[in-house]
């Protein structure tokens, strides 16, 4: 497969440039052809016809324009899944201001898609979101998008009080970026948030108000909190197919959203009580036993890159370090999981996590 970029992609060429003879350059460009994109689209009679050269005068404007452009990078399957893509976008990832949490993510969010992640009440998912409103202004070098944030609350009010906790606290989280450059981030000035309460307002924020923020550079992440809350009293039991159609149509739009901006969706969804085990696949239940499933079902699961669940496990009574000193200052903490359900480029896997003042912060060690 061949680069997006390059000589290929041009709109326009100079076939001056080329090493072509000048009754070839000529006939090209009183045939109107200005890109090598079209000259490698046409057959050979098609650019005989259009050209009025010879065979053997086509076959050698097709060999130089091939010669040309064969600088441009070939990837194969091999390359994608060792990561060593040359297509930035593809191998970038938004960082979990983690170190443990973006091992166990491959490096943090992809940039293009729509990660869920889905969980019981007080199991952690907004302060994981928070956290990626602050994590997504870092520059690119610190697994950020030197951007901004819209946060779309769809059931409760935005908890401003904890953002500015996390970001009094981001020097202390993100140890790994120089303070000068943490100081530097205007946090609260970046973050948009838009309380969205039905679905029709929510096509009107996606459809209008979002592409303004993208088109401008103002964010690059898109957090909906929750996506199940819009569904749960604008449709009932009847209206399976009304609601089915909403989803693909809300699903195709996060999606264009999210490849044109290179900006990653993160919705919050909620879990309901799995009424039988014996038909869920493990697939759907991933490493740990379940006794819920996600909201929303199967039509929006087909919408999702990746689907995270979190949950809250135990009381931490004991928390050691590699070297096997035990760590007083999480003792009493309340320890969570974090497991990959599905995703493409990741196996199914968790880590336990616990939250402190300062945000986030996977246990070293349990990643399974």
């Amino acid at each position: 497969m061949a680069g997006p970029s390059g000589q290929l992609g041009r709109l326009s060429m100079d076939w001056d440039q080329l090493d072509l003879n000048p009754k070839v350059v000529a006939a090209v460009k009183k045939a109107n052809i200005q890109s090598m994109k079209e000259i490698l689209n046409l057959s050979g009679p098609d650019l005989q016809r259009l050209t009025k050269l010879s065979s053997r005068d086509v076959q050698y404007l097709c060999k130089t324009v091939a010669v040309a452009i064969k600088n441009d990078p070939i990837v194969t399957a091999l390359q994608i899944y060792n990561g060593q893509c040359p297509f930035p976008t593809q191998n970038q990832r938004l960082s979990m201001s983690c170190p443990i949490l973006d091992v166990l993510l491959g490096g943090g969010i992809p940039l293009m898609g729509i990660t869920e992640i889905v969980g019981e009440s007080s199991a952690g998912k907004t302060q994981i979101c928070l956290q990626l409103c602050l994590s997504v202004q870092f520059p690119c070098s610190y697994g950020g998008r030197e951007s901004g944030a819209v946060y779309i609350c769809t059931e409760d009010t935005f908890p401003n009080k904890r953002l500015q906790q996390l970001i009094a606290y981001q020097p202390t989280l993100r140890a790994d970026v120089p303070v000068d450059v943490v100081n530097k981030i205007k946090f609260g000035n970046s973050i948009f948030i838009e309380h969205v309460a039905d679905v029709e307002s929510f096509n009107h924020c996606l459809s209008k108000r979002l592409p303004i923020l993208l088109s401008r550079g103002l964010i690059r992440l898109v957090v909906i909190d929750s996506i199940a809350a819009l569904f749960r009293c604008e449709f009932g039991a009847t209206d399976s197919i009304a609601k089915a159609k909403c989803l693909q149509k809300f699903g195709a739009m996060l999606h264009h959203l999210s490849h044109r901006f290179s900006s990653p969706i993160i919705c919050v969804n909620q879990v309901a009580d799995a009424v039988s085990d014996s038909h869920l696949c493990h697939s759907q239940l991933g490493l740990c036993d379940r006794r819920v499933l996600p909201a929303l079902g199967l039509t929006w699961s087909n919408q999702l890159l990746m689907r995270l669940m979190v949950s809250r496990t135990q009381i931490c009574l004991e928390d050691k370090h590699s070297d096997g000193k035990v760590c007083a200052s999480n003792i009493g903490t309340v320890l969570r999981r974090m497991e990959i359900i599905f995703a493409p480029h990741l196996p199914q896997s968790f880590s336990n996590y616990i939250i402190k003042k300062e945000g986030v912060k996977g246990i070293k060690g349990t990643e399974v």
